[in-house]
């Protein structure tokens, strides 16, 4: 089984799901989403699998959230998956890809249904 984990090693949720992983056997390839982002197409397929919009999945508290007046409910999909592109700490993270399914370690526990 192929486990890939979107991780920032300086949020503890992300440590705290990538270490369950491993006492769970599983050995991620982990991916440091702010310094390799996902693209778009990456992305919408993340978003698919987790049946959620874009919207949904963007962290709001973050600074690049107000300052690219990301809360304007005209702004498309499309441009949203754009904004996270351009600015990955708008991701929520962490997100756990295995077995064709994905989910988010909020908290980390949730990601073991996937495995």
């Amino acid at each position: 089984m192929t486990v890939t984990i979107y991780h920032n090693p300086r949020c503890s949720k992300s440590r705290q799901t990538l270490e369950l992983l491993r006492e769970k056997g599983a050995e991620p390839n982990i991916i440091e989403y702010l310094q390799t982002p996902p693209d778009a197409q990456t992305l919408t397929t993340i978003l698919g699998l987790l049946g959620q919009r874009p919207r949904e999945f963007m962290r709001k508290g973050e600074d690049a959230y107000s300052a690219n007046n990301l809360a304007d409910a005209g702004l498309g999909d499309g441009q949203l998956i754009a904004a996270m592109v351009a600015n990955p700490i708008l991701i929520e993270r962490p997100i756990v890809l295995a077995n064709g399914k994905a989910a988010v370690g909020r908290p980390p526990e949730s990601v073991l249904q996937i495995l």
